[in-house]
C-alpha cells in the first residue's frame, strides 16, 4: 500500500489538501499536534473515500527532534509524496517580535521541514512517481513589511526547494521537488500569527479558501513545474520554472 503524508493536517491547506487527495483514491498519513483534529479529519476522509487507508500520527514539529521521531515512525510504510506543509507566521517588527515564538516558527519552519526533506530524498529520491511537496507563501518570494522574519523563513523554504529541484534533475533522479506558494488564505493561519480570537477575511480585499488553494496543489501535483505561485496582485494561480537565479557548478 502506498501512501501520500500530509503535515500540518488539523486545519486548513493541509486539512483540505488530505481530502483532495482522498478523493483522488490515495491513502494518507496525517500528523498534526492536535490527535482530536485529525481524528475528525479522519472520519471525513472516511466519507469522501471509505476505501482509503488513514494512518494519524501526532507530532509537534515546533521541536526539530519530533521531526525525526516521525519519519522514523513510517519506516514500514512505502510513501509516494510527502507535503510539508506544518507551519506559522507571525507579525511584528523585528525589535519588537516575541522571541520564544520566533524560535518556535524557526525550528517548525526551516529546521523540521528540511529534516523531513532531507530523510525522504535520502529514501526515495530514485523511485519513480515520488514527490516532495513544501509549502512556502507568497511571502517566500516577497517581503512582507512587520512579517520579515516569517518571510526570510519562507523565502528558505522557497530557495531550499528549488534548489533541491535543480540537484534532483541534474543527477537525473525521478522524484520531483515543488513549492506551493499561497497568498492570504482564509485559515487559522491569521490567527495564530496575530495572536487574535478570530480574524475577519472579509477586509481583504482578496483571499482564497483553503479547498482552493487545495485544489492549487492539485494542479502543482499533476503538472511537470516546480512552482505553484499565486500572484499577489491578482490572486491568479500560476505554475512555473524556478524562480530564483541559480549558478551550476
Amino acid at each position: 500500500m502506498i501512501y501520500t503524508v500530509i503535515t500540518g493536517a488539523s486545519s486548513g491547506i493541509g486539512y483540505e489538501t488530505a481530502l483532495a487527495f482522498a478523493a483522488r483514491g490515495k491513502n494518507l498519513i496525517i500528523s498534526a499536534r492536535r490527535k482530536e483534529k485529525l481524528e475528525e479529519l479522519k472520519k471525513e476522509i472516511q466519507r469522501v473515500n471509505p476505501a482509503a487507508e488513514v494512518i494519524i500520527q501526532t507530532s509537534d514539529l515546533s521541536v526539530s527532534k519530533n521531526s525525526y521521531a516521525l519519519y522514523d515512525s513510517l519506516k514500514n510504510y512505502e510513501i509516494e509524496t510527502w507535503i510539508n506543509n506544518a507551519g506559522f507566521g507571525n507579525f511584528a517588527s523585528i525589535g519588537e517580535q516575541n522571541l520564544d515564538k520566533i524560535e518556535q516558527l524557526l525550528h517548525l519552519n526551516i529546521e523540521s521541514l528540511t529534516i523531513l526533506t532531507s530523510l525522504f530524498v535520502r529514501d526515495y529520491a530514485d523511485k519513480e512517481g515520488t514527490q516532495l511537496i513544501n509549502v512556502s507563501s507568497g511571502g517566500g518570494y516577497t517581503i512582507v513589511a512587520d512579517a520579515v522574519t516569517y518571510c526570510a523563513s519562507k523565502f528558505y523554504v522557497s530557495s531550499f526547494t528549488e534548489g533541491l529541484s535543480h540537484e534532483l534533475k541534474a543527477k537525473g533522479l525521478p522524484m520531483q521537488a515543488k513549492v506551493l506558494a499561497p497568498a492570504a488564505t482564509e485559515t487559522e493561519f491569521v490567527n495564530r500569527s496575530m495572536e487574535v480570537d478570530e480574524f475577519q477575511y472579509n477586509s481583504l480585499p482578496k483571499f482564497h479558501t483553503a479547498k482552493e488553494m487545495a485544489g492549487f496543489m492539485l494542479e502543482l501535483y499533476d503538472s511537470e513545474k516546480t512552482v505553484g505561485i499565486v500572484d499577489g496582485q491578482t490572486y491568479e494561480f500560476h505554475l512555473k520554472d524556478p524562480i530564483f537565479p541559480h549558478v551550476s557548478r
